[in-house]
């Protein structure tokens, strides 16, 4: 499907810069959704910006900070306004923690919590009211290999959060089938170069208890990353996750997978997901509500 209007939280860099570009490529109106336009993301959404101008595409980018409602709610009306309606949402937004559980905040947790899962709710709250009006739309969900593959230690704020995400997506699939909006969850494996997901992560803020966890496991930190990587092929390209993102996107409402894993070193997630998605498959079925497993199509 050719020609959509598609929003893309956390669109400034990483994933969400690669699938903008990809999106857009693919002939779809898209937004770059991203926070502080005129200041710290001056430069990227200037990027964005020459991009179009270069491919002759449709790439706007909007100012939205998923973690306040109000700039949600008036980039929503932003993107209404000038286009007349919105197909496609693309949950992206996310940010990575990196160290010793213990020594992080509740505070810190909570914000953990706050842009890796509230604020999908943010912008769903803002964007369904549309698309359960118009009886159609896609939601796509960038989740995480770390819900149900590998988990390696010092990632674990990170890590619940994003199962707390994909836990919230399967709840949503089900109930917005009816209302002809499809659900697909993407799965990235840990791609550790190509974004800036490790180099830009946050930190425990209880120094004294980190250099505790240090003393005894000492470089650990640094070695997750090294031993992430040595799992990802050399060729290990992070581009493909917008590429399957756009091919999903382009495809027809009903035909659309639940969910796609782009994992080149294969933590396991794919199947302890495929066994988790087929009970959730069957448990539908006894009670009697397997047509909330498919999206109602006009």
């Amino acid at each position: 499907m050719s020609g959509q209007t598609v929003v893309v939280t956390g669109a400034s860099s990483g994933f969400g810069d690669m699938t903008v570009r990809e999106l857009a490529r693919d002939g779809h109106r898209v937004y770059a959704g991203m926070r502080d336009v005129g200041g710290r993301n001056a430069a990227a959404a200037a990027d964005a910006l020459a991009f179009a101008e270069e491919h002759c595409v449709d790439l706007r980018p909007v100012e939205m900070d998923v973690g306040d409602q109000a700039s949600v709610d008036a980039a929503v009306a932003t993107m209404l306004d000038e286009s007349g309606a919105l197909d496609v949402v693309v949950h992206n937004a996310g940010h990575m923690v990196l160290g010793p559980t213990e020594a992080f905040t509740v505070e810190q947790l909570a914000a953990a919590y706050d842009v890796n899962v509230l604020s999908t709710q943010r912008v769903n709250r803002a964007v369904l009211p549309h698309l359960r009006e118009r009886r159609s739309g896609l939601l796509v969900w960038v989740g995480s290999s770390s819900t149900r593959g590998g988990t390696p230690p010092y990632l674990a704020p990170y890590f619940a959060a994003k199962a707390a995400e994909d836990a919230l997506a399967v709840s949503y699939a089900a109930e917005v089938a009816r209302f002809g909006i499809d659900t697909v969850i993407v799965v990235p494996g840990s791609f550790t170069s190509g974004t800036n997901h490790f180099a830009n992560a946050g930190h425990a803020a209880d120094t004294e208890v980190a250099a505790a966890y240090e003393a005894e496991y000492a470089g650990l930190m640094d070695e997750v990353g090294a031993r992430l990587a040595e799992l990802s092929p050399p060729d290990a390209d992070p581009r493909v996750v917008a590429t399957e993102i756009a091919r999903v996107v382009g495809l027809a409402p009903g035909t659309r997978p639940f969910r796609v894993h782009v994992d080149p070193a294969d933590d396991g997630a794919g199947t302890v997901n495929a066994v988790g998605d087929r009970v959730r498959r069957e448990f539908y079925r006894r009670v009697g509500l397997e047509d909330l497993l498919t999206v109602r199509t006009a």
